[in-house]
């Protein structure tokens, strides 16, 4: 085709610089995705990439036109490197994230239903960002909702929406979620806070069937990719009688887990780089400094070390953070780094870990559940059912 896109490579050993067509180049590396090509965004192409079109190459083997250059300084560590998903910027540098988007980017093209694990704080929406920007829906619309946050009474009209005198207060029909969400993406955040007498008009949906908005007449049907995300783990609800398990299987299709922190101690570094970046920039942070952060076992996650940044550089009298500016906990720092591995593996179960990092946020923040909550990200209502089934007693404290 005349407006085709075309590379120019450079054999490595005859040296002669020739046309290759894009198509033919994805099959043979499968570096660029075809939406980055489109918009002359080169990042994943490797640094001798020339890009231009067909019908400014001329007979002799040469360009017409402006040769489009791929700078090598722009495809310096693209790992390492900030994105933007739906407008969150995403730092990635440790093996364990870089892993995971490249999971991210094979199973975006396909239509199954992904359920996204991990710790609170750990970028489980972040993941679900990229998964719509890398899906063929990525034009199409975006829409999220935290479950906890919903109350159980709002939850079906907020979702199949209502029509005008449903009920006491509806003075004007209102579209549900699952309609705005039409041919995009829809994000039900803290899936497992999902009241359980509704999961079943929940999985209803999810199965393709029509429905009716609250008070409707005219059955609806929509064309919607799901994704969930949890920080609990949905086969204990199961087992517990607190979640549907055919609900489960529906949404877990394909399961994508987020490392928290600790485990991924890479990030740490450029995290933190980026965070003071864009609380006071100019400022610095030290090797000493950093260290300290990458001993520390991180219960909240990125939440807990964007907050210890922010409070570190208001500490730092000069324009550099030092280690004595890093306010963290003793009780959970780990001398070394095999230390950290040890204890990471010695935390068992996701739901193991869970609890130890609500625990522990509740013992810095002397028993203060509202403070607990917000370092912790979630609502107060699911850290309240969270200590409840901990065996946690409601009192003003908790003991070391």
């Amino acid at each position: 085709m005349a407006g085709d896109l075309y590379c120019q490579f450079t054999s490595a050993k005859t040296n002669v610089r020739r046309p290759v067509s894009i198509t033919q180049w994805i099959y043979k590396r499968a570096l660029v995705e075809y939406s980055s090509i489109a918009s002359t965004s080169f990042r994943h192409a490797q640094p001798s990439l020339c890009v231009y079109r067909r019908d400014r190459w001329n007979s002799v083997g040469g360009l017409t036109g402006l040769e489009l250059e791929a700078d090598s300084a722009d495809h310096a560590d693209v790992n390492s490197s900030p994105e933007s998903f739906l407008g969150k910027t995403t730092i990635v540098a440790s093996p364990q994230m870089m892993g995971l988007l490249g999971q991210v980017r094979r199973v975006a093209q396909a239509k199954a239903s992904v359920l996204i694990e991990g710790e609170s704080g750990s970028g489980k929406e972040i993941i679900a960002r990229a998964l719509h920007h890398y899906s063929s829906r990525r034009t199409k619309p975006w829409v999220d909702v935290s479950c906890a946050a919903l109350p159980e009474h709002l939850v079906e009209s907020e979702l199949l929406g209502y029509e005008r005198g449903a009920f006491s207060g509806a003075l004007n029909s209102k579209p549900g979620l699952f309609e705005l969400a039409h041919e995009g993406t829809l994000l039900l955040d803290e899936i497992g806070e999902f009241p359980l007498n509704l999961q079943a008009k929940l999985l209803r949906v999810l199965d393709g069937s029509t429905y009716f908005r609250l008070g409707g007449t005219r059955k609806l049907s929509v064309d919607v990719r799901i994704v969930a995300a949890t920080n609990r783990s949905l086969k204990s609800l199961v087992q517990q009688k607190l979640f549907r398990e055919d609900l489960y299987y529906r949404l877990s299709q394909v399961c994508l887990r987020v490392p928290p922190l600790r485990e991924r101690p890479d990030d740490i570094k450029p995290l933190a780089e980026h965070f003071l970046a864009e609380i006071r920039p100019g400022m610095s942070i030290s090797g000493e400094a950093i260290r300290r952060l990458e001993r520390h076992l991180w219960p909240g996650n990125i939440r807990e070390l964007r907050n210890v940044i922010t409070s570190a550089s208001l500490a730092a009298e000069e324009f550099r953070i030092e280690a004595n500016h890093i306010d963290l906990d003793l009780e959970e720092m780990a001398q070394t780094p095999v230390e950290t591995s040890i204890r990471t593996h010695a935390a068992g179960t996701l739901g193991t870990m869970e609890r130890e990092a609500v625990l522990a946020t509740l013992r810095r923040t002397q028993g203060d559940r509202q403070q607990t909550a917000e370092a912790l990200g979630i609502s107060l209502r699911t850290l309240n059912r969270r200590l409840s089934e901990y065996g946690q007693v409601r009192s003003r404290r908790v003991s070391a």
